[in-house]
């Protein structure tokens, strides 16, 4: 095997060269994952996911996701770009399939019509709350930017801290220390609608444009602040990297029982940008 073939999207946008890129590389079950893991530096998006077949008769394909520097169980914006090329493409026929990945079977409905999929999560998760000091100091913000309520991890399949800002307080926003998956916001609760800062240094990515995955964790994060209903399915909006010229609308839903989430869904628009082949890098065993 010398060559791969690939794409390359942007997600969560209806236009080119906005929302989040993302590289796809097909056939990819002869890669190691060293070989893997070089390509993702090569292209040097947040992240690149690669196709391979199911292990599972319930799967309609597997996937492994990289950033830069790491492998990650599950990330949002691959699994919807991967899905929407994959049917545009013809290797799957939809509307609905289940991609396989580190974070178990999720099923992906794939609207061929307007270019869009949305990804259901793997199982919530919520810590308990936080202390907001450490965490606003650093981001080069301080307690009087602080809207509360108190900042916790959360997610469905890979955790963010979610800290909640004043919506200026957002565009000041200065990476001061190393933090780990730290989504920085404003929510508004009139429209339900939050503005979103994902910084994730210590994967590779210093600031990502459009993060799926913390915007399942959002909803979850919102439930269990008292936000959000803690009952039924609720709608909510998220825009995120305009601060990188990378303008992204994601679009979410939230279920929850009792007061804590059951399931979360993530979905947004995929636009093709390029395709092609690439040199497979040497193995090194």
């Amino acid at each position: 095997m010398s060559m791969v073939r690939y794409s390359v999207v942007d997600v969560f946008t209806d236009r080119p060269f906005t929302g989040n890129p993302l590289a796809i590389v097909f056939d990819a079950q002869e890669l190691a994952g060293e070989q893997m893991q070089a390509i993702a530096r090569e292209f040097n998006l947040s992240e690149t996911i690669f196709v391979l077949p199911p292990t599972t008769g319930e799967a309609t394909y597997r996937v492994r996701i990289f950033t830069p520097g790491t492998e990650l169980p599950f990330a949002g914006h691959p699994s919807v770009g991967c899905a929407v090329t994959l049917l545009r493409a013809g290797l799957v026929k939809g509307p609905d399939v289940v991609q396989e990945c580190g974070a178990g079977l999720l099923p992906i409905r794939i609207d061929e019509v307007h270019g869009t999929a949305t990804v259901t999560g793997g199982r919530p998760t919520i810590g308990p709350e936080l202390d907001p000091g450490p965490l606003l100091a650093s981001i080069g913000l301080t307690g009087a930017d602080f809207a509360g309520p108190a900042p916790r991890q959360a997610g469905c399949g890979l955790e963010f801290t979610f800290l909640s800002v004043t919506d200026e307080a957002v565009g000041r926003v200065r990476l001061q220390r190393p933090v780990d998956n730290l989504s920085v916001l404003h929510w508004d609760a009139q429209r339900r609608a939050a503005h979103a800062r994902v910084l994730v240094p210590e994967v590779g990515v210093a600031e990502d444009p459009a993060t799926g995955s913390a915007a399942m964790g959002l909803g979850v994060w919102l439930v269990g602040s008292g936000l959000l209903p803690g009952d039924g399915l609720s709608e909510y909006h998220i825009d995120q990297g305009s601060e990188m010229h990378r303008p992204s609308a994601l679009h979410c839903t939230i279920t929850a029982s009792g007061g804590s989430a059951v399931s979360a869904t993530v979905g947004g628009h995929v636009v093709p940008i390029a395709s092609g082949e690439m040199t497979v890098p040497p193995f090194v065993g």
